[in-house]
């Protein structure tokens, strides 16, 4: 019996760590053509799902590098005024399928990985929706501080059209 419920558990885990690393919501489709080049640098994050991990932090920044070995290297930066503190968060993300989709995994945490998806970008590469492997996480992310409130609009139309709860999103002040 103890060797079954260690069985169980084991495969519980597994499914649950690989439903994160490539599982994404109904109605979300990664974009395709995707260029990382483009992509990288500094993003700011115009609003959220509420989330522990960045929970109380304004002035949110992604940063995105090419590691040597291809991998992304990801440096998301937010400062905490109940503690006057800045936070900071160092991974890498790799892609999921080819890396002219907008399909990747991001990993904080040595071998667990989490879903990254971006679904809506800008032509211009200017503004991003991001999801992860649920409909508990939601980014919209910009080059510049702000956006325009046509675009904001478009991207809260974008993702309650996906099935995201709008009503619930953070702006953090930047």
């Amino acid at each position: 019996m103890l060797a079954y419920i260690k069985w169980f558990c084991s495969i519980s885990l597994l499914s649950m760590i690989s439903g994160c690393t490539t599982g994404k919501p109904n109605n979300v489709e990664p974009i395709t053509n995707f260029d990382v080049n483009r992509y990288l640098g500094q993003w700011y994050e115009i609003a959220r799902l509420d989330h522990s991990f960045e929970r109380g932090l304004d002035q949110v920044t992604a940063t995105y590098s090419l590691n040597t070995d291809k991998t992304i290297n990801v440096i998301n930066r937010g400062f905490n005024s109940a503690n006057q503190q800045w936070q900071q968060a160092q991974g890498k993300a790799k892609y999921v399928k080819q890396p002219n989709i907008g399909y990747l995994k991001v990993s904080f945490f040595g071998p667990f990985y989490g879903s990254y998806i971006i679904f809506a970008l800008e032509k211009d590469y200017s503004a991003a929706l991001v999801s992860s492997y649920n409909y508990d996480y939601l980014w919209i992310l910009a080059r510049e501080k702000n956006i325009s409130p046509k675009l904001l609009t478009h991207y809260l139309t974008l993702a309650k059209q996906a099935g995201f709860d709008t009503d619930k999103f953070i702006y953090p002040q930047q």
